[in-house]
């Protein structure tokens, strides 16, 4: 068309300077500059040909006189304009036509001279212009011009020119990654590297140059715009450097295969890969990226003689990551195993070097770690991790580099720890164990020089972001497994402490408990004892919390012992003083004796007022001195024990000889004193052996013997410091609280070792009370308080709260000191809630200069308030009987705050008001009491202190401190018998109030575990008294609130991945046991969903359904719960496994199970019809076991009701009924109902057979023909192999109903085997270990001597979808693979500067064909309309679908318009597909799967024959690996561009028209007609 245009413009004139000239003027446009184009063009053409003109003068005019300036007119695009704005296109259309024209012209008017003329003018306007972003600054037009005038330049005379040129284009191209680089990049820059060496050489140095990684981007869009300057496929074209050679070009290349955001970028990685490893093929010549030394191998490098072994690790290579572009597991998991063929290239076993630079394999995991998709990073991880289990790979510093970087990084990510499919609960974390593994083997193969630095960046790592419990446990685990070696010195001690203060930021206590444990271990196997000192590991010790990992005789303290004692004589010194000035020494008795001498000393700096020392150092020396008893005892324990007391009295000697001049002593300086008392609580404390009985304990015995001994100058010292106004700053309340702690535990001390009248405590007490009762009735003559008097008042409350908590505790306190007298009188008659009026304004300043750790004067009052409901709790609990249940019956009350109970509970409400939420505690224990006397009498009051005291619950439920505690004091006084029993029996607004609370904690528990364990754990163990009792009416109290039992019973959310996750692992931790400290140190809360209802069934095993009120009870709850089941049932008809309707369903019938040994005949039938309605409603498999088990169960206990139950299939006598009804089911068009009813008829008649019934003889030939016809059924289908697997079912061939009744079966055994989620699972352990709820001797706990227990889950009707799973497993033995190919085409923008104008395509007829097309494994129905509206078009002889309900879908029916109606449709399920394509392949059909893999064949290219069979894939997943081998060929569709796949109806309508075309086009008695127009 071109042509013709400029034959016609020179047929007018001959003159062409006219045409130019006629052509320059009017009007600009696109049109008529493209029309110059191809005239100029077209004149180009004659002069080639000789023809003598007078072009050049006028192609100059037309270059200097239109062209130029048209192009700088074009400069200045408008603002706000975009790309695909109508104006923006016209424009550069406009642009891309004038630069064509211009090299024409300079072609014509003599070449290099105005060439040069117009690129110097250019090059100043690109200059001046400079890197901007975008193209606002005319930067397009000016790269226009040098790009049209750049082939005219000659490179020896205009080499400056283009090598300023080409300086100025790279600074632009790597600017910015906006249109004008991008444009230069394409357009400029391979022009110039055609211009001569010099410029190439220019613009390569630029690109070689350091700089950062945000470059990489534009550095490989360069690289792949001068690609075949750089890579030539000969060495003739080789004019600049070898990009080969560079090893600066290859870091940017694998930084842009691992570290780019964008595919594009990616992909020209990939092109600039593929393009070397093509140019080294091609030249059969060797090639090396720089030299080869001793310390590894070249980035790059070719050899001739190793071509195919190259050309095949390079092959794998670009196909992994190729294939990792998808971001689809199933695509890219069969090619995981081409990753190990790359190793095995690139690792020579004979010389134990690296063939290729690791750094290529580090790529490949960079890639996978950095993917979106969570499952394909934890491939990529768990792929890295198994590496040196199978491989024995050299050193390479680059992937220690990358264990401490990448992996790292990506194991911060908590959900690579989840359990594997099918893995049981608690049974641990595969990438854990895995990590555990690799760690111990790749730590064992370091260099000795190089492992410590590689283990001290490790733990490094582990402190330099926050990480998650689990991954820093897990972490934690394997470095304790890591081998003992002399790792790490003092650095690397504390970056593990650093780590441990890391871990305390997590909130799971277990885990974090158990990752202290580890990291301990990690220090005792890791760190050279030569480069520390004892100072060093006991401040490394005191990091660990005692009360979460450290506990002294757990297995990690004696290992922790075992550890000093052989290395005692090994530690270093330290060189730095320790915080306590202590004189270095290796040897522990020596340090530690030294240690508590210099923590006694008082230092020469104390202040007369000061505050308390940090408790710190006392849990350091405390510490220390336990751990040096325990040693010597590990030393003498077959010697004499007198050893033992005479290195503990050592040790303590400075302590007691302290301490027993505190009586006498007034002057001893205040500091020591605290000291001394800060180190005799922390050995008490510590000192304790957790998990185990201390009476054998001879430390702690000495210890507590020597305590006592001193007891007497203790106790008189904090009497004189309580009473004698001693305590009267701020600072001095810690004090106040540490002497009663002490106090405190000298009196439990002395309960311990028997309670003698007139021991220490004994004679203390009385004179505390009474001096305290005195200073709080110390009005001060009503002058200004002083800070000392009210300090004084606070102690004093706080010194009665403390002894009558005690005596509250130890009722030899309470009858020897705290008879009823003027103290309990006074105390009762106190004003509640007075406050404390801040000190004289005088003493203001002093008080607030405190030091930082003083408290408020809020907060002095809280505690003050605090004090008095302690106290108040007290007289309550002694006086109760006094209460009254109104207040008019007293005129003058002895004990005020007792006898007048009314505004007592006022002034707790009050109290609540005021008091900071983590100190209301005592109140709630004083409501405890009050409220059941007032319930009936003041029940609007009750209900007021119910809804205050939830307020303060719900404000606290994301404080972990002090919630939990508050919580249980709460539903103490809210759920108290008392309160529930009155509650019910008055049936007020307290009644619903006390239930409306109950839900709100219920739907807590949802989002704070173990709330509702808390209610349902009181709750049952306080009606369980009463539940043992054979009285009637006992649980008339839980008989009105058995909506609690029923919720608890069908209690369980259905939680989140990650805190699935989290109690997976705390599970793993708890089945650790005894081997894992932390275990044995922290409590089992049990406040797991679980134990709500194991509570909840313990509670009702240990009903009596011999007792009428207990019979009433688990009948009420049997109806409640098949009400449940019936509205679960009717609110959705359909539910999908493990859905919350199905696992309602499953609890509720769990629970009547439980229930059925109480159920009698009356009561069965009430309920028997139901129990049978539901046997007939759609259920999951679960709920049919257990619905078939209570029925069996039922029919074996009251035969009775065997009429009733063939009454449902409307037939009568019994074998017969059941014979009948099963032969019926044989012939259903149903293939489960009919297979299910030919076991049911195998089981019947093996049962007719033995009781020789000769009713049946008629039957015999028929029944015994099917049942050897489905026994020896022969084909290839899965008829054979469902019938034997249903018959091995666990549920037809090993349960028992009978013997197998038992909590276990029921919980735990039946959910494992149908199928249900782990979350369901409720171990047999878990019952023994709640011990809230006691046992049940008559109940059938465990499992009888069947083999349930010892078998695996799996349904038969599950096991055929996964039929295919051993072929899975056995990635390495396919032959081909899915490839999504990324085309090497157009890697940059266009980069031809003619224009190309395109033309129509023919549209082709129709045809009958024998091409059957198999879509069963698409899933959306207008994929499938669509899809079957093209087969029908081209004549396809079936359409195969998964399910021909598709049909009836309107979104099907829209895109079909009715092609259904005349095309044969097939349904094979995905499940059956492997047989349908070997039977078409016996048929004679080719079997052609619509694929891109490694082998697959491009369409153009693909002969389809005759019979075809085309499989189609998911629109999603493709066609899966296991159907990729049933394939004869895979075939392609070719690709142009950056979007990576079709759809697949698309793909398939291309396919189905190509298949089609070719037959045809073979049959001569066929013309093509065109399709007629349509508008759809």
């Amino acid at each position: 068309m071109e042509l013709v245009l400029a034959e016609t413009l020179l047929a007018q004139s001959r003159d062409p300077r006219v045409l130019l000239g006629s052509l320059c003027r009017g009007e600009v446009s696109a049109e008529r500059v493209e029309t110059l184009c191809f005239l100029l063009q077209r004149l180009e053409d004659e002069v080639a040909r000789g023809s003598e003109d007078a072009l050049p003068k006028a192609a100059r005019e037309v270059a200097t006189g239109y062209l130029v300036p048209l192009l700088r007119g074009l400069r200045a695009r408008p603002a706000g304009a975009s790309d695909t704005d109508p104006g923006s296109q016209a424009r550069r259309r406009l642009l891309r036509a004038a630069g064509v024209a211009l090299r024409s012209c300079v072609r014509l008017a003599g070449g290099p001279p105005l060439a040069a003329a117009l690129a110097e003018e250019a090059l100043r306007d690109l200059l001046a212009a400079g890197p901007k972003p975008g193209l606002e600054g005319g930067t397009e037009a000016t790269v226009e011009v040098l790009a049209a005038v750049g082939p005219c330049l000659r490179p020896r005379e205009d080499g400056p020119l283009l090598e300023r040129v080409a300086q100025a284009a790279l600074v632009l191209a790597l600017a910015g990654d906006g249109e004008a680089a991008e444009l230069v990049a394409g357009r400029l820059l391979p022009v110039l590297g055609q211009g001569g060496t010099a410029a190439l050489r220019t613009v390569w140095g630029g690109l070689v140059a350091p700089s950062g990684p945000d470059r990489v981007g534009l550095k490989l869009q360069v690289l792949s715009a001068l690609a075949d300057e750089l890579l030539p496929e000969s060495f003739a074209q080789q004019l600049g450097p070898d990009a080969r050679c560079c090893a600066r070009f290859w870091r940017t290349v694998q930084a842009g295969l691992a570290h780019a955001e964008d595919a594009l970028t990616r992909k020209r990685a990939r092109y600039l890969l593929q393009r070397a490893v093509e140019v080294s093929a091609e030249r059969c010549a060797d090639c090396i990226c720089g030299p080869r030394d001793g310390n590894g191998p070249s980035l790059f490098w070719w050899s001739e003689k190793k071509k195919d072994e190259l050309l095949k690790f390079w092959e794998n290579y670009v196909l992994i990551m190729e294939t990792l572009e998808g971001n689809q597991i199933h695509v890219i998991k069969p090619v995981l195993p081409k990753l190990n063929n790359v190793f095995e290239y690139a690792v020579s076993e004979e010389n134990a070097c690296w063939l290729f630079h690791p750094s290529w394999h580090i790529c490949i995991y960079k890639r996978m770690f950095e993917s979106e998709n969570k499952i394909l990073m934890k491939e990529g991880v768990v792929h890295f991790l198994e590496l040196y289990e199978t491989k024995i790979l050299p050193f390479s510093p680059e992937f220690s580099e990358f264990i401490i970087g990448p992996l790292m990084d990506a194991l911060s990510e908590s959900s690579l720890y989840s359990r594997s499919p099918g893995q049981l609960i608690g049974s641990g974390s595969p990438l854990g164990l895995k990590l555990q593994k690799f760690l111990v083997i790749y730590v064992s193969f370091l260099p000795e020089d190089i492992k410590s630095d590689f283990l001290l960046k490790f733990i490094q790592k582990m402190t330099s972001r926050h990480w998650c419990a689990v991954p820093i446990l897990f972490l934690s685990k394997a470095l304790a497994n890591v081998p003992r070696c002399k790792a790490l010195g003092l650095e690397g001690l504390l970056a593990l402490r650093d780590v441990l203060q890391c871990t305390m930021i997590t909130h799971q206590i277990l885990l974090r408990g158990a990752a202290q444990c580890y990291l301990l271990q990690t220090a005792m196997n890791l760190v050279d004892v030569e480069k520390v000192s004892l100072s060093d590991i006991s401040t490394f010790l005191t990091s660990l919390r005692q009360e979460e990992s450290l506990g002294r005789g757990t297995a990690l303290w004696t290992e922790l012992c075992d550890w000093l004692r052989v290395n005692e004589s090994c530690f270093g010194r330290s060189s730095t003083c320790s915080s306590i000035g202590l004189h270095e020494t290796s040897c522990l008795n020596a340090y530690v004796k030294k240690l508590v001498q210099e923590y006694i000393k008082s230092p020469a700096w104390e202040r007369e007022k000061c505050c308390m020392p940090d408790w710190c150092e006392a849990k350091l020396v405390a510490l220390m001195v336990l751990l040096a008893v325990d040693v010597e005892g590990m030393k003498n324990q077959y010697s004499e024990k007198r050893r033992t007391q005479n290195v503990l009295r050592i040790f303590l000697d400075p302590l007691l000889d302290a301490l027993v001049k505190f009586g006498t002593n007034a002057y001893m300086p205040l500091l020591k004193t605290d000291r001394c008392l800060q180190l005799l609580l922390k050995l008490l404390h510590t000192c304790l052996l957790k998990g185990s009985s201390t009476q054998d304990d001879e430390v702690l015995t000495l210890l507590q013997d020597f305590v006592i001994s001193t007891a007497e100058s203790v106790s008189e010292f904090i009497l004189r410091k309580l009473t004698m106004n001693e305590l009267s700053s701020v600072s001095d309340l810690d004090r106040c609280h540490l002497y009663l702690n002490v106090l405190n535990e000298l009196a439990d001390l002395h309960l311990k070792v028997g309670w003698k009248r007139g021991n220490p405590i004994w004679r203390v007490i009385p004179p505390l009370k009474n001096a305290s009762i005195r200073h709080l009735q110390d009005t001060g003559n009503g002058q200004e308080p002083t800070l000392g008097r009210q300090i004084q008042r606070v102690v004093s409350m706080a010194a009665l709260a403390v002894v009558w908590e005690a005596a509250d505790q130890k009722l030899e306190l309470q009858r020897d000191s705290l008879d009823a007298g003027p103290a309990e009188r006074f105390l009762a008659s106190l004003q509640l809630n007075q406050t404390l009026r801040k000190p004289h304004p005088k003493e203001q300043s002093s008080f607030f200069e405190e030091s930082s750790s003083s408290q408020g004067w809020g907060k002095i009052v809280a505690q003050y308030i605090h004090d008095q409901w302690v106290c108040l709790s007290f007289l309550l609990k002694k006086y109760h009987t006094l209460i009254p249940a109104s207040e008019g019956e007293l005129l003058e009350p002895i004990l005020p705050a007792v006898q007048m109970p009314g505004r007592t509970l006022q002034s707790a409400l009050d109290a609540l008001t005021i008091l900071p939420s983590d100190q209301v505690l005592p109140v709630f224990h004083c409501m405890k009491i009050l409220v059941p006397k007032l319930l009936a009498s003041s029940e609007s009051l009750c209900i007021e202190a119910f809804d205050m005291a939830w307020k303060i619950i719900s404000s606290l439920s994301n404080t972990q401190l002090v919630f939990w505690s508050n919580l249980k004091g709460f539903v103490h006084f809210v759920f108290d018998t008392k309160v529930l029993t009155i509650a019910a029996k008055i049936k007020g607004q307290a009644y619903f109030k006390i239930k409306e609370i109950m839900y709100k904690m219920i739907e807590m528990s949802a989002v704070k575990t173990g709330v509702f364990n808390t209610l349902i754990s009181y709750c049952c163990q306080s009606w369980m008294v009463p539940a043992s009792s054979v009285s009637q009416g006992s649980l008339s109290s839980a008989k009105n609130y058995s909506e609690l039992v029923f919720e608890a019973c069908l209690f369980g959310t259905v939680f989140r991945r990650d805190q699935r996750l989290i109690q997976d692992v705390q599970t793993f931790i708890e089945n650790l046991g005894h081997n894992c400290a932390a275990n044995v140190v922290i409590e089992n809360t049990k406040r797991e969903d679980h134990y709500v209802r194991i509570c909840a069934v313990k509670f009702l095993c240990l009903l009596d359904g011999s007792n009428m009120s207990h019979k009433l009870f688990m009948e009420d709850l049997a109806i409640k719960l098949l009400d449940k089941d019936d509205l679960v049932s009717k609110s959705r008809t359909r539910y999908y496994v493990n859905s919350q309707q199905h696992r309602v369903k499953n609890r509720v019938w769990q629970t009547l199970l439980v229930l059925f040994p109480s159920f009698d005949q009356n009561f069965l039938n009430r309920i028997i019809d139901k129990i049978f309605q539901a046997g007939f409603i759609n259920n999951q498999a679960s709920i049919k076991y257990y619905i078939e088990w209570i029925i069996i169960l039922i029919l074996h206990k009251f035969p009775q009701f065997l009429p009733k139950f063939w009454d449902c299939f409307s037939y009568k006598p019994v074998l017969k009924q059941a014979l009948i009804t099963v032969l019926q089911r044989c012939f259903s068009h149903n293939f489960s109902i009919r297979l299910y009813a030919l076991v049911a008829l195998k089981k019947i008649w093996s049962v007719c057979k033995t009781w020789q019934i000769e009713e049946f003889d008629a039957l015999t030939a028929v029944i015994e023909s099917s049942l050897n016809q489905v026994e020896n059924m022969h084909g290839a289908g899965n008829a054979k192999k469902n019938w034997q697997r249903i018959q091995d079912h666990f549920f037809f061939a090993t349960f028992h109903p009978l013997k197998d009744y038992c909590l276990e079966t029921i919980f735990y055994i039946l959910p494992r085997l149908s199928g249900l989620i782990e979350d369901e699972w409720i171990a047999i352990n878990k019952f023994t270990r709640f011990t809230d709820i006691p046992l049940d001797a008559g109940f059938q706990w465990y499992l009888s001597p069947t083999q349930l227990r010892e078998l695996k889950p799996g349904d038969w009707a599950q096991q055929d979808v996964g039929s295919n799973s051993d072929e899975a497993d056995n990635p390495p033995e396919w032959t081909d693979v899915q490839k999504k190919i990324i085309p090497w085409k157009n890697p940059v923008p266009d980069l031809d500067l003619e224009l190309v104008f395109q033309g129509r395509a023919a549209k082709l007829g129709k045809s009958i064909s024998r091409l059957i097309v198999v879509a069963s494994l698409i899933d959306k129905p207008t994929n499938l309309g669509g899809l079957c509206r093209t087969c029908e078009v081209f004549g396809a002889s079936v359409l195969v679908v998964a399910n021909l309900q598709c049909i009836s879908d309107r979104q099907f029916q829209h895109l079909s318009v009715s092609a259904e109606q005349w095309l044969p449709l097939v349904e094979v399920r995905p499940s059956q597909l492997t047989d349908y394509l070997q039977q078409k392949k016996s048929e004679g059909y080719t079997i052609i799967g619509v694929e891109q893999t490694a082998r697959s064949v491009h369409l153009t290219q693909f002969h389809f024959p005759e019979k075809s069979l085309l499989l189609l894939g998911n629109e999603r997943e493709g066609i899966p690996a296991n159907l990729i081998q049933q394939l004869d060929v895979c075939v392609e569709i070719p690709q142009q561009g950056i979007i990576r796949s079709l759809n697949v109806h698309v793909s398939g309508a291309l396919l189905v028209w190509e298949y089609t075309r070719q037959q045809l086009l073979q049959d001569p008695r066929h013309d093509i007609p065109a399709f007629p127009e349509t508008g759809y």
